[in-house]
């Protein structure tokens, strides 16, 4: 422990010999570490929301369907239908399970005076779905208070296409389960947002009574699931295919069905991976030439430690030690300053244009987590550490008389 503690004692004393060089080290460090803290938590910020917001306004954590439901069942529906309830499975009175509610999807053309468009529809039970839709925004008129209601949501862009407003009426027309045409006259409640313009461009949400109705059937295409925490998804999957009958259910988790996220995050991913390598190759740069100097500067005094015996790996793990310090003092630096920035920012907040596939902006912020602080430290210390290694083995590895003759 003594002689740990005195070669950190020198090397403390050695970063102290060239005060200016030793903080313009220690500065490119905290700085990478700053600019990748803040780059990493406004993505993973993005990340997190964004996929957020796909589970409480479309997908639930979980989807439980007919075998088959996702690959053939949405031009067919009829074919793949569940249940008009859950029918009390054991599986939905755990203690994660938020809310269970069963959807009907259909399809077809809704008309408002001239003007007729194709829609994607969805019979939902109002009350049972709404803390599953906690991310969906009514923008005009209000939601839907009950399964007795003769109304229905419209997303932003149908109501747009079709110009109604709330208070209006509009037909919608589809094929109902005998193959027949089939129509409902329902009164506009309002209109929502959600984090898909896609979606809000054809979709329609109505009483789950009435959508059985004009489609002429009894039951629910899917049950969706929502759970405490998004972390608990695979353990409810698990639980649910152990449960239910392979044969009769297909227990489908939201990753599965949020290919538009999925991509997202494989792109994001790669970017912070991009900017972790540059950042990384900046500071291993900055460091090997910062100890390059050192070693140059120190060569007399190199060769009078090997020519007293000191051997050539406690003189490497000297300078080893030295680009480690300026990692770990630089790391601890950059995440202080990180973290207060994120703060900072998450608190002022980042006014952004809308992304692909969303019709509004947003204000994002900073997710500064402990992982992501790992992280960065883990970006610090290691380009130090690998960056001392090649000064270090030429100070070991010195020409002891040639050493002592430098500066005579």
């Amino acid at each position: 422990m003594n002689a740990v503690l005195i070669e950190l004692v020198l090397g403390v004393r050695n970063l102290r010999r060239n005060v200016k060089r030793s903080l313009a080290a220690l500065a490119t460090v905290a700085s990478g570490v700053v600019a990748f803290m803040l780059a990493g938590g406004f993505i993973a910020w993005t990340l997190v929301q964004g996929r957020e917001g796909a589970i409480h306004s479309q997908l639930g954590h979980v989807q439980i369907v007919r075998p088959g439901f996702f690959d053939r069942g949405i031009a067919n529906p009829y074919g793949f239908l569940l249940p008009s309830e859950d029918t009390g499975l054991a599986i939905f009175q755990r203690p994660d399970v938020v809310a269970v509610t069963p959807r009907l999807l259909f399809n077809g053309l809704i008309s408002h005076g001239e003007t007729t468009v194709a829609f994607s529809g969805e019979g939902i039970d109002p009350l049972k779905e709404r803390p599953i839709a906690s991310a969906m925004t009514i923008l005009t008129g209000h939601d839907l208070g009950g399964l007795d209601e003769r109304q229905a949501l419209l997303g932003e862009g149908l109501a747009r296409s079709l110009a109604v407003a709330p208070g209006d009426r509009v037909v919608l027309m589809t094929t109902a389960s005998g193959g027949g045409p089939s129509a409902i006259e329902v009164e506009v409640a309002g209109t929502f947002m959600s984090v898909a313009k896609e979606y809000d461009d054809y979709a329609v949400r109505l009483p789950i009574p009435l959508a059985r109705k004009v489609m002429r059937v009894s039951g629910a295409t899917s049950w969706v699931v929502l759970l405490t925490d998004t972390e608990r998804t695979a353990n409810f999957v698990q639980a649910a295919n152990s449960a239910l009958s392979s044969k009769e259910f297909q227990v489908v988790p939201w990753r599965e069905l949020a290919d538009f996220f999925n991509k997202t995050e494989a792109l994001f991913t790669k970017q912070v991976t991009v900017v972790k390598v540059i950042i990384g190759m900046i500071i291993l740069l900055t460091i090997a030439n910062t100890l390059t100097m050192s070693v140059l500067e120190r060569t007399a005094e190199i060769g009078t430690s090997l020519a007293v015996g000191v051997p050539k790996a406690a003189v490497m793990r000297q300078h080893v030690l030295e680009g480690a310090l300026i990692g770990i003092i630089g790391g601890l630096v950059g995440v202080a300053l990180g973290s207060m920035l994120g703060f900072v920012i998450s608190t002022i907040g980042i006014p952004m244009p809308p992304p692909p596939g969303m019709a509004h902006g947003f204000v994002a912020k900073i997710s500064i987590t402990p992982s992501l602080a790992f992280e960065a430290m883990v970006l610090a210390i290691f380009p130090t550490v690998v960056a001392s290694v090649i000064p270090a083995w030429k100070a070991s590895r010195m020409n002891i008389i040639e050493a002592l003759r430098v500066g005579q």
